[in-house]
């Protein structure tokens, strides 16, 4: 997940969660995506689950088993072009 800068990313994890999160924070995804690709945008897992309510990210703590983890859908996409074909 270190690329949680890109703007790209940022708009698939958008149009992800829109899809399958009734609860995603879209007036907040909308400040945080016209920021993305900014080099004062620092945006982290953590901090994507908190302000957006999302569900398709899971960061964990600790030295074995944690890191950030991104549900199937989202790491099996191929093009940006094709996303909304493929969700």
């Amino acid at each position: 997940m270190g690329k949680m800068r890109n703007r790209n990313t940022i708009e698939l994890l958008g149009v992800w969660e829109q899809l399958h999160n009734l609860d995603f924070n879209c007036v907040q995804f909308e400040a945080v995506k016209n920021e993305a690709g900014l080099n004062r945008c620092v945006m982290t897992p953590s901090k994507w689950i908190e302000q957006m309510n999302s569900i398709g990210i899971v960061s964990k703590s600790g030295r074995y088993g944690g890191g950030a983890y991104a549900h199937s859908d989202i790491l099996c996409w191929q093009t940006w072009k094709a996303i909304t074909q493929f969700l």
